[in-house]
């Protein structure tokens, strides 16, 4: 019984980094919506795929006080990282910074982002007009343009 028992656990814990990214990421989308709204401010979320780390900003910031929230990014769980990122108008990102923009109006930059741990793939698909964010286990190549 053992036998069959130890790959389930270990999948098990395997993926909870995984979810508890896209709990992070999810967490983070909403407020930023909700913010945009009510402050009638945009905001960006920045994906650094080279750091695996996550940040966001009001566009009406100062430049120092963006450094500021530059400098205390949020590292993604021990693991996960950000495999890649496609927005409409753009190639697939797999390095570098990548900014989603939510708008004021209410509506963000159409963005399906990738998380990866170990040979594990969860995907986040950012729907412009919608208030979720639909997630799908494994990698889906979804194009921004069809959301």
């Amino acid at each position: 019984m053992l036998f069959l028992a130890v790959p389930k656990i270990k999948t098990a814990l395997y993926t909870e980094n995984l979810k508890k990214a896209n709990r992070m990421l999810i967490g983070t989308i909403r407020e930023l919506k909700i913010a945009a709204l009510q402050e009638q401010v945009d905001q960006v979320l920045v994906l650094d795929l080279n750091n695996q780390v996550f940040w966001s900003y009001a566009v009406d910031m100062t430049p120092e006080k963006l450094a500021e929230r530059k400098r205390q990014a949020i590292p993604l769980p021990s693991g996960v990282k950000i495999a890649d990122v496609s927005q409409v108008g753009a190639e697939k990102e797999m390095e570098g910074e990548i900014a989603i923009r939510f708008y004021r109006q209410g509506n963000s930059q159409p963005t399906v982002v990738h998380l990866q741990e170990g040979e594990q793939y969860e995907t986040l698909v950012l729907s412009p007009f919608l208030a979720t964010v639909k997630v799908h286990e494994g990698y889906v190549d979804i194009s921004p343009i069809g959301i």
